[in-house]
């Protein structure tokens, strides 16, 4: 039998209201202790609750038996009013109740995957949709925590799960010496499994999922004293980068996460990219400006000079910097004129970078999946083209076999043990 667990499960007090969960096979008694008679199930009653014969709070009370609740076992919630020293001494007397202690970051969550109420992909999307920061990061998070991924899962694993019982079925008979029949069902195979795997890989081919997480890599890049800095603090509407007319003042690289219309940006400005540094600091961080361009989505080239060879197979954008200097008002014809001074061309630029960023990111429609997801769904793939490579039905079956444990893999059905805590930690303590 599991521990019962309580947590608060809103947001830090003080608020108007405080929520506290509490989940496990000691829950209805312990609210009965601190509430008397309990309400009818799924259904709000306001209470006293009463500790040690001293008053605590009045409060709405909530019970909900299992198995059909979010955790799959008798949940509770006792939605308080929401103060420090009230939230402090309700959950000073659930923790004096015998077995129930803390929950974990995650805890709550984790037992709706245990007892089967969500499955991996959903738990995983639960993760995002709580960070979620930007409007396209909850839209992408929502749909995954809906059960869309696993949808799609599941789809491919019915596939290639009828073809596996074709295979074992012919198998089964194979004493009867059907060479016909052993035929027909290898073309099915091979043709249906080729099918299934050019579905999973246009998928995986899409742009990672990560990029609207973690956000689109913008780095700004050019030699000394271009206005990379200045143009940074521009785009991020604040003071992030320190600006000074004296070359090479940007040493390292400064990350700053913006947000804009809904997508997530992570903009770096880097030192001045020239082959002569003055010493080994300036040789490192442009050793570290380089390294920053290699993993970049989109590189803001600012100079004059033209792009270097090795960034013509990047995404890039060409700027013309400092457009308000006397002697560049001209502007290029060539590149996109900015003056991070005035703001002349700001808007311009951000208009480019999101045109250029919406081929960065998944369809907007599209079931996107993380980088554990993708990899395995790789491997289905993999599995796939290789059983539909066999002329012999065991070895086929074989194949089918592994595509199908990396289908199980990926909604958490099999061999997921050693992710688990990691991503429960990111939870908070109350889901």
């Amino acid at each position: 039998m599991s521990d019962t667990i309580f947590a608060l499960s809103s947001g830090a007090p003080p608020a108007g209201i405080a929520v506290i969960r509490i989940s496990g096979p000691e829950a209805f008694a312990a609210v009965t202790r601190l509430a008397g008679e309990l309400p009818s199930p799924r259904r709000a009653s306001l209470r006293t609750l009463r500790h040690d014969g001293e008053a605590l709070d009045r409060a709405l009370v909530l019970v909900f038996p299992g198995p059909a609740t979010a955790t799959g076992e008798d949940l509770a919630e006792l939605h308080l009013h929401g103060g420090r020293a009230v939230v402090r001494a309700v959950e000073a007397a659930l923790a004096a109740s015998p077995g129930l202690r803390g929950a974990e970051p995650g805890e709550f969550t984790r037992r709706a995957l245990t007892n089967g109420r969500i499955d991996l992909t959903e738990a995983e999307g639960l993760g995002d949709l709580l960070a979620a920061e930007t409007e396209m990061q909850r839209r992408t998070a929502l749909r995954a925590a809906e059960g869309g991924v696993r949808a799609r899962i599941d789809a491919w694993a019915a596939r290639a799960l009828r073809l596996s019982a074709l295979v074992e079925a012919m198998l089964d008979h194979a004493d009867e010496d059907d060479v016909a029949g052993e035929g027909d069902v290898l073309t099915t195979v091979q043709r249906d499994a080729l099918t299934l795997a050019a579905e999973i890989e246009a998928v995986t081919a899409q742009p990672p999922v990560e990029r609207i997480r973690d956000g689109i890599r913008i780095v700004l890049a050019g030699q000394p004293n271009a206005g990379k800095s200045t143009l940074l603090n521009a785009l991020a509407g604040r003071e992030a980068a320190i600006v000074s007319p004296l070359a090479g003042t940007t040493r390292d690289r400064i990350e700053v996460p913006v947000m804009r219309d809904g997508i997530a940006y992570l903009l770096t400005d880097t030192a001045g990219l020239h082959a002569a540094p003055a010493d080994i600091v300036e040789e490192i961080g442009i050793a570290r400006a380089r390294s920053a361009i290699e993993s970049a989505d989109l590189v803001l080239w600012l100079d004059d000079a033209p792009l270097p060879t090795e960034l013509a197979d990047l995404s890039h954008l060409l700027i013309y910097p400092r457009a308000d200097a006397p002697g560049r008002e001209a502007g290029a014809t060539d590149r996109l004129s900015v003056s991070a001074e005035t703001g002349q061309g700001v808007e311009a630029l951000w208009n480019a970078i999101a045109a250029l960023s919406a081929a960065l990111l998944p369809p907007s429609d599209s079931v996107a999946l993380n980088i554990r997801q993708r990899s395995l769904a790789e491997q289905s793939a993999v599995a796939l083209h290789a059983a539909a490579a066999q002329d012999e039905l065991l070895l086929a079956a074989e194949e089918l076999r592994a595509a199908l444990r990396a289908f199980h893999r990926i909604t958490g059905a099999a061999d997921v043990e050693a992710m688990l805590d990691a991503l429960f930690g990111r939870f908070c303590i109350g889901k």
